[in-house]
Formats: C-alpha cells, structure tokens, sequence
C-alpha cells in the first residue's frame, strides 16, 4: 500500500481541524496541520497539542531515571526488519483504517491513559491475539499471511514491553516487515503535549 504524507493521506480520509482562529504563538502538530481527528471505539477523537506554552510534563513521565534492570534503554530498531517511526507516522496509521495501533502496555499503565485510537493488548498477551490484526491460527501455530500493518508502543525508550512483543509476534510468524515500532512512547507523545485518551476498554 502506498503511503501518503500525513497531510495528504488524511485530508484525503478523515477530518483535519479547521485552522484556529489567530493565534500569535500556535501549537500545531506542523506548520500547516493543528490537528487531526481519528476513528476510535467510541467515536472520533481529535489529537492536538496542548495550546499552552508554558505547559510542562509532570507525572511519572517526568522523571528520568528508572533502575535498569528492568527499565533498560531500548534500541532503535527491537529485531530485523522492523522500522523505528515517529508521532506523524503514528498519526498517519492511526487514520488509516487497514492499520492497527497497539498499545502493548499491562493494564495498570494502561489505565493512565492512552493514544486516542490505540488498541490494548498487554505485551503478555499478544500472541494469543494475533488473529486480531489478521493472522489466522493453524496446526502449527499462526499463518500470517494476511497480517495488518501494526504499529506497538509502550512508555517510553526506557521500556521493553513494546520491544519484548514485538519479538514475541516475529517468532509465532507475524511478518517483521509489517511490524512499526514508537519508541516514544507515552513519554514522548506527552513530552510534546499530544492528548491522550482515557484507557478504557
């Protein structure tokens, strides 16, 4: 399938926010686009950044060192075949109805809040999963022949429950080459003040 750019591929597909009335310091997501509006299970929801510039990360994001192990610096690409991609290619398969965005966190982080449009399926459980993004389950284990572009996320660069799944899904035949890793995760897309969603469901 043949990618757009983002501005391109969701103009052409979904909604983009009209521009803000004028505003002397704006906070878009580009030059050209102040936010987009992606399919959700609950209906649309628009990702923007906060308007506030002087608005700071606070939280559990906020801090900047976590005992290793377990919270270890993760390498840019988690296995073979796999690209790294940042938070306007997130945005271009959150939009784009053939593609799943996974969040791979368990459930006690998950609850804190989401990508707007991210499906959850627990690292622990993704490969009991792999029907959801178009494996189909056979003698041996999965055929995916049919499998989704999927893109995984987690916390943060520090975290290896996106990293881990990813592994585990290449090794039960999910095809690499489909596979999109954020490895900003949580972290990043709140460090530049995206919204994120509750994380329900």
């Amino acid at each position: 399938m043949t990618r757009l750019p983002i501005a391109a591929a969701l103009a052409a597909s979904f909604w983009i926010a009209a521009p803000l009335a004028a505003d002397p310091d704006p906070v878009y997501l580009t030059p050209d686009l102040p936010s987009v509006t992606v399919p959700t299970r609950t209906g649309m929801a628009e990702i923007a950044r906060n308007p506030d510039t002087d608005a700071v990360i606070e939280g559990e994001f906020a801090r900047t060192s976590r005992a290793c192990p377990p919270f270890c610096i993760q390498p840019m690409q988690p296995a073979p075949g796999v690209a790294t991609i940042g938070e306007l290619e997130l945005m271009e398969l959150l939009a784009d109805p053939e593609a799943v965005v996974v969040d791979s966190r368990v459930d006690d982080w998950f609850a804190q809040g989401t990508i707007p449009g991210a499906v959850h399926m627990p690292y622990t459980q993704i490969t009991d999963r792999l029907g959801e993004l178009g494996c189909e389950i056979d003698f041996d284990g999965w055929e995916c022949g049919g499998a989704v572009t999927v893109a995984l996320f987690c916390n943060g660069s520090w975290c290896g429950q996106s990293p881990t799944a990813i592994r585990a899904m290449i090794a039960a035949g999910y095809p690499a080459e489909r596979i999109r890793y954020y490895r900003g995760g949580m972290q990043a897309w709140q460090m530049l003040g995206l919204t994120v969603a509750g994380g329900e469901g």
